[in-house]
């Protein structure tokens, strides 16, 4: 029994570090989304990012339908079907309502601030557990208070104000908590590449039509934007993503959310070290409240 204790500790270990390796993808794709907008709009990239991330997981999920189609089918397999459509579309239109909604905010909100207020979900995601009577431990708050206050150092200014722009952020981290759930009740249910496929497709389908009545984008438009998008697309949409519903089957939704979150930490790493973007000491110490609240949560 104790060494079965100690594998599941160690697969813990393991889905909590696939969560670190996909925040720290996050973090840079907060450069590349917020430099794409010099040049196409925050819809229209969106879209097009989600429909190439759905094609970079299709071979993964086209050899697991074949696998499944070689088994005999049970009524266990029926409901993990229906699972996988209800869950795939209700992940898909979180995540449309949150990536555009980060989206529109990055459009003036610079990256390493827009990572810091996207992290508020981990504050949202424990107090949305309750009503599913999903209650933390003692430590998990005390991390959650303590990122909290990093991120009012980060976000909030001295004259207690938020731009307009950090709005569609927050609303961006309300989506976000959402979908976190959504993906923490359905991966456990399904096949979490299946999963991933078509909430990532679900969400690209959604955007074409909002994409063509507010944007109108051209080839010439998606042309000098290509690199941007197909790194969004690809790893952060694609690998990232998908590293998340693999991993939370075994990571509780409020420690996923912390370690996700540790993004903001990385967006701010990251525009440092390319945009030479430089924070106050207020924003700092934000920083270092953030990163000390994911440790406690890992100890």
């Amino acid at each position: 029994m104790q060494k079965m204790g100690a594998n599941e500790k160690k697969k813990e270990l393991l889905y909590s570090l696939l969560l670190l390796l996909a925040s720290v993808i996050w973090g840079f794709t907060f450069i590349v989304q917020s430099s794409a907008m010099e040049t196409i709009g925050p819809l229209s990239f969106n879209c097009v990012r989600w429909l190439i991330g759905s094609l970079a997981v299709l071979p993964v999920c086209a050899a697991a339908y074949r696998k499944d189609n070689d088994k005999t089918k049970t009524e266990d397999t029926r409901k993990t079907r229906k699972y996988t459509l209800n869950g795939g579309f209700l992940c898909g239109l979180f995540l449309f309502a949150a990536s555009n909604a980060q989206q529109i905010g990055l459009v003036e909100t610079p990256p390493g601030k827009a990572g810091f207020i996207t992290a508020l979900y981990i504050v949202i995601v424990p107090l949305f557990g309750l009503f599913s009577k999903k209650i933390p431990g003692i430590r998990i708050w005390l991390s959650v208070v303590l990122a909290t206050a990093g991120l009012y150092l980060m976000c909030v200014t001295e004259q207690l104000t938020i731009e307009k722009s950090d709005i569609w952020v927050i609303i961006c981290a309300f989506c976000y908590a959402l979908q976190i759930l959504a993906v923490d009740w359905f991966s456990k249910k399904t096949d979490p590449v299946k999963l991933a496929f078509l909430q990532f497709l679900v969400c690209g389908l959604l955007g074409v039509p909002v994409m063509l009545a507010f944007e109108h984008p051209t080839v010439k438009v998606f042309r000098e934007s290509i690199v941007s998008i197909l790194y969004a697309g690809v790893f952060s949409s694609g690998v990232a993503f998908t590293l998340q519903v693999v991993a939370q089957k075994k990571v509780k939704p409020t420690v996923a959310s912390l370690l996700m979150s540790m993004e903001s930490v990385f967006s701010v790493l990251f525009s440092w070290l390319i945009l030479h973007q430089v924070l106050s000491v207020r924003e700092y110490a934000g920083v270092i409240l953030m990163t000390i609240a994911i440790i406690l949560a890992q100890v």
